[in-house]
């Protein structure tokens, strides 16, 4: 796989897990809709601040594991592939049915406690940091240092989830009237689902 063929399949996977709604979209549509696109922009910039730190973090300790240990790589792999199997069969077999965009009660502070909401509700998400882990070394060429490459990755996704935001900061009322709809949300579960079980394969079978 070539670095052309790694980003290109990155960025088609990346867009579909950002289009896929989740707590931050939550957060982003509700606090647009209720307090405005301001703080929902700032909302969204600390939410793609989060994914850049547990990018740093991830390319940094990923990038040691991958280059000094065949075994390290091994093991990742394989816990890589049973995760996203796991999650794609989950999103496949148990689509949800509605998508909750309501996020809580206000944040008190001014417009950047909003940013700090949105990174705080990024960064204490586990599921970032293991999807992370198991999502980007697959897109890694041989030949390729494995720090800087997986960071890039990170920085991808987070320029596709800062586009996202504006877009739902833009479109809020279309938008999150979409996301009520029962067959809208089980048609993107179901898509992404598909799309990590094959990613999933795929990683199971690769080899470095």
């Amino acid at each position: 796989m070539t670095i052309v063929q790694a980003l290109s399949a990155y960025v088609v996977a990346a867009g579909l897990l950002t289009l896929t709604p989740g707590l931050d979209t939550a957060l982003i549509l509700r606090t647009a809709a209720v307090d405005g696109p301001k703080r929902a922009g700032f909302a969204a910039v600390g939410i793609i601040t989060g994914c850049l730190i547990w990018g740093a973090a991830v390319a940094l300790g990923l990038g040691v594991l991958l280059a000094a240990s065949k075994l390290a790589f091994t093991v990742l792999k394989w816990a890589g592939a049973a995760y996203l199997v796991w999650l794609g069969l989950n999103l496949i077999l148990k689509p949800r049915d509605r998508f909750e965009v309501s996020s809580g009660a206000p944040a008190a502070g001014g417009d950047f406690a909003w940013m700090r909401r949105g990174l705080l509700t990024n960064l204490l998400n586990p599921k970032m940091g293991v999807f992370y882990i198991s999502f980007l070394p697959q897109f890694l060429p041989a030949g390729v240092a494995p720090a800087p490459f997986i960071f890039l990755l990170a920085t991808i996704h987070a320029a596709l989830g800062l586009t996202w935001s504006a877009c739902l900061i833009g479109a809020t009322r279309p938008i999150a009237g979409a996301l009520k709809r029962a067959s809208v949300v089980r048609w993107l579960d179901r898509l992404t689902g598909g799309v990590f079980l094959g990613f999933g394969v795929r990683l199971a079978l690769e080899r470095r």
